[in-house]
């Protein structure tokens, strides 16, 4: 039969806290992510209530007129870019009538020749085209100067009835019997039928679009079957003076015909500008963002016949015979924006949103859902818990157990330590009570090992054991006394 004390059973070590850091940063990286969600979505809903969605309403002429197929173009290209700012086209009987509507503040935007009676409130958006006055002779015949037209059968080549009086005016012939003498051309006559003796006319005056002039090929099949002289404007300089609205321009050598060559050197003459205007009222981020859409977007606006081809920037001069719309000319005089420039408002919004809704989430996960760590001072109640039984461990090896415990609580504190799940906080307390509990095992072993030599002595005095089992009560009431 043994004689050793009866063992007692090890004490399971309290459960180990679960670890939190992978809780924390869990939580952590989804605050991230919500904050940069909450913060995108802010600046999407900025974006979409400060750029909320604008209709213009456009006046042009008739439905097939140059302006109403570049409203129609525009409006289109607007949509298709998906920008916030929608075209609404109104239809006139003619141009005049549109200009007459945007007058009376009854549209936004409008296109305007500058012969025209300018509104008092137009402002330039863009120049989208060009007209030059081409003056023609027969044959080989010279026209020195505009002066020798007058009381002369003159007739007009253009598009509309506007030119027959811009080409009066410049002539300087009063209203009268002598205006009646300049005369609107039946729509696709050919010149060399109007320079016929029949008809009388000592020159053509064409009124065309720059860009179309080059295209139409009808003034080099006249040059071929009967020809005409294309004459310089010696005035044009003068008259460019004398008419705000107009401009002197340059016909380049060979862009009328190529073959023959027409005219065969650059020459001077005079013409007009096709402007886009917006009311003076339009608000400047508005009229920035239409002007840039129409410079940037040149080519897809360009109609099939050349017009709007060469579209130019406003003049931004204060002497402009339309001076140009102050977002128009903002965006002209700093068209090298940087990516900061453009969109600061965003991004200040974006950096706003990023600091309230962190910082929310930031108090959120620091007061509420944060997983704290566990203080080195709570570890003491699970070390003055061995201690206060120890007292009660009547063999070495529960004192044996008693200490596994202490070491397992120390060991875990170690390793809290170092991954955070415990904080320094009452450290000086853990370390005050494991020494106290060490040291009272330490002093609880030396007691039982020294009350179990004095059985052991006892027995040796005590001779030869008995081989009832009585004896063997006593040997082991010695051992664990």
């Amino acid at each position: 039969m043994s004689t050793e004390g009866p063992i007692a059973s090890p004490t399971m070590p309290p459960p180990r806290r679960p670890k939190v850091i992978k809780t924390n940063q869990q939580q952590v990286l989804l605050y991230v992510v919500l904050t940069l969600l909450l913060s995108f979505a802010t600046v999407w809903a900025g974006r979409t209530l400060v750029h909320n969605s604008e209709t213009l309403t456009f006046a042009v002429g008739a439905a097939n007129s140059d302006e109403a197929l570049f409203a129609a173009k525009l409006a289109a290209l607007l949509k298709n870019n998906a920008s916030r700012l929608r075209i609404n086209i109104v239809n006139n009987a003619d141009n005049a009538k549109a200009l007459a509507q945007f007058d009376r503040r009854q549209a936004d935007l409008a296109v305007l020749r500058t012969d025209a009676k300018v509104p008092l409130r137009a402002r330039t958006l863009a120049i989208l085209e060009h007209d030059v006055v081409l003056l023609l002779g027969p044959g080989n015949k010279k026209i020195k100067s505009l002066a020798e037209l007058k009381k002369k059968k003159v007739a007009v080549i253009a598009e509309n009835e506007s030119s027959l009086a811009f080409v009066r005016s410049i002539l300087d012939v009063p209203d009268g019997p002598e205006a009646a003498k300049i005369q609107m051309a039946p729509q696709g006559v050919t010149l060399d039928k109007l320079f016929a003796p029949a008809n009388g006319f000592s020159a053509v005056i064409a009124i065309v679009h720059a860009s179309k002039a080059v295209r139409d090929k009808s003034y080099e099949q006249a040059a071929k079957r009967g020809g005409f002289t294309l004459n310089t404007i010696e005035e044009a300089k003068t008259l460019a003076r004398k008419f705000p609205g107009i401009s002197d321009e340059t016909v380049t050598a060979g862009s009328v015909s190529t073959s023959p060559q027409i005219p065969d050197d650059d020459l001077d003459t005079i013409g007009l500008e096709w402007l886009l205007v917006a009311q003076s009222r339009m608000s400047p981020s508005t009229a920035g963002e239409l002007a840039r859409t129409i410079y940037e977007n040149k080519s897809a606006l360009g109609l099939d016949n050349g017009f709007a081809t060469r579209i130019e920037p406003a003049s931004v001069e204060k002497d402009a015979f339309v001076i140009a719309h102050r977002g128009a000319a903002d965006y002209i005089n700093d068209d090298t924006k940087s990516f900061i420039d453009k969109y600061s408002d965003l991004m200040y919004l974006g950096v706003a949103a990023l600091s309230i809704i962190g910082s929310i989430f930031a108090a959120i996960y620091a007061k509420i859902t944060r997983i704290a760590p566990e203080k080195a001072s709570e570890l003491s109640t699970a070390i003055l818990d061995v201690g206060e039984r120890i007292e009660h461990a009547h063999s070495l090896d529960q004192l044996e157990c008693l200490q596994d415990e202490l070491e397992t609580i120390l060991r875990g504190a170690v390793i809290g330590l170092r991954d955070g799940t415990i904080s320094t906080d009452g450290l000086d307390t853990f370390k005050l009570g494991y020494e106290f509990v060490r040291d009272e095992i330490g002093m609880r072993r030396d007691y039982l090992k020294r009350h179990a030599g004095e059985a052991d002595k006892t027995v040796r005095d005590a001779g030869p054991a008995p081989s009832d089992d009585s004896n063997v009560v006593v040997v082991k009431t010695a051992q664990s006394a």
